[in-house]
C-alpha cells in the first residue's frame, strides 16, 4: 500500500510525539506485542479521516485496547519508517543505505557547536557513530523496548565493554556459574587482575536465597551478570524475582538473552537493567555476519558507549547493513524455530534411545514454569542425551544429513554439535562434569527447514546408534 500523503503535512513536533507513542512500553511483559499505537498518518491508510482522528482519540485513552505495532512490523519498519532513522542518511530509499564514509563534514563553526551541544543530530567520525548503524541501533532498541542500544563489532565486545563500564575496579560482580564460557573467562582472569572479584552462583541451588545471602554480605557489588537461558543446558532464571533482589541493594541487572532474541522475551519489561545479544545469532540469522548489542537507559549506554569507543569495536557499516535486512524477517524465522524445537523435544523425550532432553518448552523440564511466564516462545535450540557412549554418539552426529556439524546457532540452516567434542575435547572429566558435559550430550540449533524433513533425519540418525 502506498504511503499516505497526509504525512507530509503533519508537523515534525506531532511526528515525534506519534512516534514516541509507537515505542511506549507493554504493562505485560508476558505479552510480545510493543504497546504503541500507529501514527495517526498511518492509520489513514486504513481508515477515512474522521475515523482516524477518533480512532486515534480512542487509542491515547484506552492504551492495551488500542490498534498495536507487532514485533513483526516492528523489525521490518522500527528505525527507519517508524524513527527518524531514515532521516539520519538522508534518503528516501526504501532500503536503508550503507554511508561507509568513515568522517562526517559540518557546513560552519556554528553547525559545529550546535552538534557538540546537541541540538542538532549529526555524526563526527566511524568510530563514534554511523547512519546506517544508527537505523540498526534504532530498530533494537524498538525491539527490546529500550530507550538506546549500542551495537558492536562482536557479541564479546559488548559484554566486556558493559563489564568494563559497570563495574569499577576493586567492584565486586556476581554472576551465575553457566554464563557465557568466555565471559567467565574474561571475569575470572582478567577483571581479577584488576582487583574485581567475582561471585558465582549455581542456578541448580536455592537461587533467591543464594543471591540474597552474597547481596546481604556483600556492600560493594555493581553488577549482577548472567544468561537466561544458558547455554547448552537452557536452563531460565526468574528475571523478576532477581531484579527485584538487586535493586532492593542497588545493584543493576545484566540478561544475556541471546538463546531467547527479543521475539522470545524482553528482559528490560521483566525488571532487567541491560540486555546483551550476539547479533550474530537470531538477529543477523544467515551465518554471515559477527556482531553484539547491548540495550538500556540512555545514561547506561552512554556508559558502555564510552568504553566501546576507547575499545574500538565498532562494526562495520556493511554489517549492520546486513543485520537490518536479517532482522526484517527475525520473527517469522524465529516462530518456524520455536515450532520445530518443541515438537521435536517432545519427539525425542519420547524416545527409546533418548536419555534425558534440556528444553524449556517441556513441561518436565524443571525451568518450565519460570519460562512459561516470561517468555513467549521457547528458542529453537534443544540439547539432549543419547544412549551411546562418546563414539556411538559421533556416529548419531555423523549420519545426519541435513544439519551442519559447526558452532553457533540462530540461523536459517540447522547446526548441530556434539560439546565433547567441539567444546571440550582434550579437556578433563572432572572439567566436563564441571559444565554438565557428557560424552552423549548433542546440543541442536534448528533452523528453518520442514519440520518433517528434520524429523526424518534425526529418526535414521537414532537408527544408527
Amino acid at each position: 500500500m502506498a504511503p499516505s500523503t497526509t504525512l507530509t503535512k503533519i508537523p515534525s513536533l506531532q511526528i515525534q510525539r506519534q512516534q514516541r507513542r509507537l515505542l511506549q512500553l507493554l504493562n505485560s511483559p508476558k505479552h510480545k506485542r510493543v504497546s504503541a499505537s500507529l501514527p495517526a498518518a498511518l492509520l489513514q491508510d486504513f481508515f477515512t479521516a474522521d475515523d482516524a482522528a477518533e480512532t486515534t482519540s480512542r487509542h491515547q485513552k484506552v492504551g492495551e485496547a488500542g490498534r498495536r505495532a507487532s514485533d513483526e512490523t516492528l523489525a521490518v519498519h522500527a528505525g527507519e519508517k517508524f524513527t527518524d532513522g531514515a532521516d539520519a542518511v538522508g534518503t528516501d530509499s526504501i532500503a536503508t543505505p550503507v554511508v561507509s564514509g568513515t568522517t562526517h563534514w559540518f557546513k560552519n563553526s556554528e553547525d559545529l557547536i550546535a552538534f557538540k551541544e546537541g541540538r542538532r543530530q549529526s555524526f563526527e567520525y566511524g568510530r563514534y557513530g554511523n547512519p546506517t548503524v544508527k537505523v540498526l541501533e534504532d530498530k533494537i532498541s524498538a525491539l527490546e523496548q529500550a530507550e538506546a542500544t549500542l551495537v558492536t563489532s562482536s557479541g564479546m565486545n559488548a559484554i566486556v565493554a558493559t563489564l568494563l563500564a559497570l563495574v569499577p575496579p576493586g567492584g565486586h560482580i556476581v554472576t551465575t556459574t553457566e554464563c557465557y564460557s568466555e565471559a567467565r573467562a574474561f571475569i575470572c582472569d582478567r577483571m581479577g587482575k584488576m582487583g574485581i572479584r567475582s561471585t558465582f552462583i549455581d542456578i541448580d541451588q536455592d537461587m533467591e536465597s543464594s543471591l540474597k545471602d552474597v547481596l546481604d554480605q556483600s556492600d560493594d557489588v555493581t553488577l549482577f551478570y548472567a544468561d537466561s537461558p544458558t547455554n547448552p543446558m537452557l536452563k531460565c532464571l526468574d528475571i523478576r524475582q532477581i531484579a527485584e533482589l538487586c535493586h532492593r541493594k542497588g545493584v543493576l541487572v545484566c540478561i544475556d538473552s541471546t538463546l531467547a532474541s527479543p521475539i522470545n522475551q524482553k528482559p528490560l519489561t521483566l525488571g532487567a537493567d541491560l540486555v546483551l545479544h550476539s547479533a550474530t545469532k537470531y538477529m543477523a540469522g544467515h551465518h554471515d555476519v559477527i556482531a553484539g548489542c547491548v540495550s538500556a537507559s540512555e545514561v547506561l549506554i552512554s556508559k558502555v558507549r564510552a568504553w566501546h569507543n576507547d575499545l574500538g569495536g565498532a562494526i562495520s557499516p556493511n554489517a549492520a547493513y546486513m543485520i537490518i535486512r536479517g532482522l526484517k524477517t527475525m520473527a517469522l524465522r524465529v516462530e518456524a524455530s520455536n515450532r520445530t524445537a518443541l515438537l521435536m523435544a517432545r519427539l525425542l523425550e519420547a524416545h527409546p534411545k533418548i536419555e534425558r532432553v534440556h528444553y524449556p518448552g517441556l513441561e518436565s523440564s524443571p525451568w518450565h514454569h519460570v519460562a512459561n511466564t516470561q517468555m513467549t516462545g521457547y528458542g529453537g535450540v534443544v540439547s539432549f542425551e543419547v544412549k551411546a557412549d562418546l563414539h556411538g554418539t559421533m556416529r548419531f552426529i555423523d549420519a545426519l544429513e541435513i544439519p551442519f556439524i559447526a558452532t553457533s546457532l540462530g540461523g536459517c540452516e540447522s547446526l548441530v554439535q556434539q560439546p565433547a567434542v567441539m567444546s571440550f575435547w582434550g579437556h578433563t572429566d572432572a572439567d566436563k562434569a564441571n559444565n554438565g558435559i557428557r560424552d552423549n550430550f548433542v546440543r541442536f540449533s534448528f533452523g528453518i527447514e520442514k519440520f518433517e524433513d528434520l524429523r526424518d533425519d534425526i529418526l535414521q540418525a537414532l537408527d544408527r546408534i
